[in-house]
């Protein structure tokens, strides 16, 4: 079954080359002018045939980017959880990292390939678990913290965490690898298959998000710890 993708985008010519090319490999698009039309379209989906992945223009003519991705997210379940890539300025770094905060999964500057679109779309429908048998079905416990990778889906206490897509494949990576401290460049690449830009400080955002959801206090974090200079490391002890 194609997946379902919602193009946000308000330069008409840009959305049907990408419409059409995203199209031809294999992918069923829906284009909105503007971030309000973006919105009802996406509350209107029908719950048989959902949104997969949402490409979202950062400048729009009504509301921007930042701002649909931030009501995105308020939405019910699961329609905030759909996946989201970004389409930023070139050169513009705080507008990436707002957008990683609000729940952004990844991000494309502009201008780009749509080749370079397309991998991004696939790599994050990849990470969501389109597959669930290409996944373990383990489920990974730390004391009251439990990550299912199969429903992908991380609790504390009983209590879900809002994860995106990306947050959650970060905090797999860390909890497999419990105990091993482990730099930004090998989190990046072992999650997004590239490796990190010597500039690009993403992770970190990714990671105080991760720790709000999860940490009783995340401004004294037990669970992820930062080791100064290198990386992170995901405690093993128990709560």
């Amino acid at each position: 079954m194609p997946h379902n993708l919602l193009i946000i985008e308000d330069d008409a010519r840009l959305a049907h080359m990408v419409a059409e090319y995203l199209g031809q490999n294999g992918f069923t698009v829906r284009h909105a002018p503007d971030g309000l039309t973006g919105l009802a379209l996406l509350s209107s989906t029908p719950a048989d045939a959902p949104v997969d992945l949402i490409v979202l223009d950062l400048m729009l003519p009504d509301i921007d980017g930042l701002e649909v991705c931030r009501r995105i997210r308020t939405l019910p379940s699961p329609v905030a959880q759909t996946s989201l890539v970004m389409l930023t300025a070139k050169g513009d770094p705080m507008d990436r990292i707002i957008g990683l905060e609000l729940g952004a999964d990844d991000y494309l500057p502009k201008p780009f390939e749509p080749r370079e679109l397309l991998a991004r779309i696939r790599a994050v429908l990849r990470r969501k678990g389109d597959t669930p048998a290409e996944r373990e079905s383990q489920i990974l416990s730390f004391g009251t913290l439990s990550i299912d990778r199969d429903a992908r889906i991380v609790s504390v206490g009983g209590k879900p965490c809002e994860l995106t897509s990306y947050q959650f494949d970060i905090l797999v990576t860390l909890a497999e690898r419990a105990g091993r401290v482990l730099t930004r460049e090998h989190i990046m690449e072992a999650v997004r298959g590239r490796e990190l830009d010597a500039f690009d400080r993403s992770i970190d955002v990714h990671m105080g998000r991760i720790r709000a959801a999860i940490e009783a206090d995340p401004k004294d974090p037990r669970r992820i710890l930062t080791v100064r200079g290198v990386g992170y490391v995901f405690a093993r002890q128990q709560d």
